[in-house]
């Protein structure tokens, strides 16, 4: 059973940096890809940031390219996600997902272990 545990969210203003954390349990990685997913107030959960377990293979939405950053440190089977210059539309509940098999693109298909999420609010 996969076990998936957020930090580190919390209220910024605009331009600043946050760096969540996502503490993984259960299982042996090596095989998997995690994800970062968000979800606004009346909006359906988008992709993030993905990343590949082994090769450390890195995906990101456009809308953070170049402002997020998605890490895994292996030692401590911890995925973080790296924020900067954060703006009011990047406000969301964060959410931590693993998937049992690499993941090539964005989609949430095949993400089915899930962390409680954890609240960004960007303030302008």
């Amino acid at each position: 059973q996969v076990q998936l545990v957020e930090s580190g969210g919390g209220l910024v203003q605009a331009g600043g940096s946050l760096r969540l954390s996502c503490a993984a349990s259960g299982r042996t990685f090596s095989n998997y890809a995690m994800g970062w997913f968000r979800q606004a107030p009346g909006k359906e959960r988008e992709s993030v940031a993905v990343i590949n377990w082994s090769a450390g293979t890195t995906r990101y939405a456009d809308s953070v390219k170049g402002r997020f950053t998605i890490s895994r440190e292996k030692a401590k089977n911890t995925v973080y996600l790296q924020m900067n210059s954060l703006k009011p539309e990047d406000t969301a509940v964060y959410y931590c997902a693993a998937r049992p098999a690499p993941a090539y693109g964005l989609g949430l298909t095949g993400f089915g272990s899930w962390g409680q999420g954890t609240q960004v609010t960007v303030s302008a």
